[in-house]
């Protein structure tokens, strides 16, 4: 059996059934799996609801109904099969659909995951959109969404593009539909349909341009010596997908001189980026990695079921829900980012830690520990614990690094597994973000673990490159 043959299986499994229960993640590619399969099972004349849960947990298991629809879960479940288990779910009743490290237990569920093929750079959505389309060809209108999800879950980060059947399928489907646009050497930035152009080049930080990143005011005398009009002349400011080509060339060819005269390479600057020409312009759903950032605030402020209908077309009531908690969304992750630098992190050998208490909720301190590694010791990753609201006797744990912390061998989704289930906890993700649930009694004895688990890690990348 190959990859393909788990898509037919699933897709067979799927037009078999009566009623389903789609249980997913409230991140973009959860939301973004949601929509894709609950769209392709609804044309199909089958009677669909989704259920959104933040992990799946004993404390979320409940949230599983307890009735004869079959459940498929999507960007969880394929490490948490003993709580599917425990939960009564029988093997016949239940298909998982996920792109994460699998942890089987005492029952083996079906299962449709990318990563034991080898495709470790496509995310559930990616996976859910092959099913729908193997369901029905017509379903090709569905690629956007996927496009939205992979990128949203960073599968296209450490490329600078996304790879594989997620590029080669996927977008692909996405331009023969054209409701999707590629642009192959576009600048490397977030932001490019909604922030002035100043803005856009100082928030970033991948890569870190010395006197630009940082500095809208650097970034702003920047464009300004390049000749670059910046403003309407009603006063608006232009945003990087209004420029011209000519001021775009410009622009991307003084950054790299910049990067080259500090000695950084320019190997960073340049990415393939995804645009929607079928939305309006300047707004979050132009591309896909604003996109996506719009999903994962409906997510983390609890509303991912708002995501889910934009992603279904709404543009009325749901995406002015939307723009609100976006709004909300990007204010307290400032927050938190400003409380992280000013706190600061305690350094052991391998990694920097810090306890956020219950100060901000739990669903954004991992976006937060992300965007501080720019700004503390990026050669070591970073860990944040914080207070789950839920259960006081219970930390949530966050862990991120960078692409060139995983070049050199470290796993954060290994370490955080592997030590969270020495105290009785649970955790998973990926090697470059993690999470995990603890006991709130093993925090400083978790974090020293971690500590070592890296420091292995570390060890065992500098002996295999002798």
């Amino acid at each position: 059996m190959g990859f393909n043959d788990d898509v037919k299986a699933a897709a067979e499994q799927i037009t078999a059934a009566h009623e389903i229960t789609i249980i997913s993640h409230i991140d973009a590619d959860g939301i973004s799996s949601e929509a894709i399969l609950s769209q392709a099972i609804s044309r199909h004349g089958i009677c669909v609801r989704s259920v959104f849960v933040r992990q799946l947990e004993p404390l979320t298991m409940p949230q599983v109904p307890d009735d004869e629809s079959f459940k498929v879960f999507t960007d969880l479940g394929a490490g948490q099969q003993n709580l599917l288990a425990g939960r009564g779910l029988k093997e016949k009743d239940v298909l998982i659909v996920d792109h994460h490290v699998s942890q089987p237990g005492d029952v083996t569920y079906p299962q449709v995951n990318c990563l034991p093929y080898g495709y470790t750079k496509m995310s559930a959505a990616g996976v859910s959109y092959l099913i729908a389309k193997q369901m029905d060809e017509a379903n090709i209108d569905l690629a956007k969404i996927a496009v939205i999800g992979n990128v949203g879950d960073m599968m296209a980060r450490e490329t600078c593009g996304l790879v594989g059947p997620a590029r080669d399928l996927i977008v692909e489907d996405g331009v023969r539909h054209r409701s999707v646009k590629v642009c192959k050497k576009d600048l490397n930035c977030y932001g490019t349909a909604t922030r002035p152009v100043h803005l856009s080049l100082a928030y970033n930080d991948d890569p870190f341009i010395k006197g630009i990143s940082n500095n809208p005011e650097g970034a702003r005398q920047f464009l300004k010596k390049l000749g670059i009009v910046q403003q309407t002349p009603d006063g608006r400011w232009y945003v990087w997908e209004e420029l011209s080509d000519e001021y775009r060339r410009t622009i991307t060819s003084a950054l790299a001189e910049q990067l080259i005269a500090n000695g950084e390479s320019v190997d960073r600057l340049l990415a393939e980026t995804y645009r929607f020409p079928d939305e309006i312009p300047r707004t979050p759903l132009r591309n896909a990695q604003e996109y996506a950032t719009l999903l994962n605030a409906c997510g983390r402020w609890t509303k991912p079921a708002v995501g889910s209908a934009i992603l279904k077309g709404d543009r009325g009531t749901a995406y002015r829900e939307a723009e609100h908690m976006l709004g909300n969304h990007r204010a307290i992750i400032r927050n938190l980012l400003q409380y992280i630098i000013e706190t600061g992190v305690t350094e052991l050998e391998n990694v920097q830690y810090l306890h956020v208490g219950g100060k901000f909720p739990d669903t954004i301190v991992g976006i937060g520990a992300g965007m501080a590694l720019s700004k503390l010791n990026s050669k070591k990753p970073i860990l944040i614990m914080c207070e789950v609201p839920e259960d006081k006797n219970l930390t949530k744990i966050s862990m991120r690094t960078t692409e060139r912390i995983i070049e050199k061998g470290i796993d954060l989704q290994k370490a955080i597994s592997d030590a969270s289930a020495e105290y009785g906890g649970g955790g998973g993700g990926h090697k470059i973000a993690a999470g995990a649930f603890i006991p709130k009694s093993a925090e400083q004895e978790f974090v020293n673990r971690v500590n070592r688990i890296l420091g292995e890690q570390f060890a065992s990348q500098g002996a295999g490159d002798c």
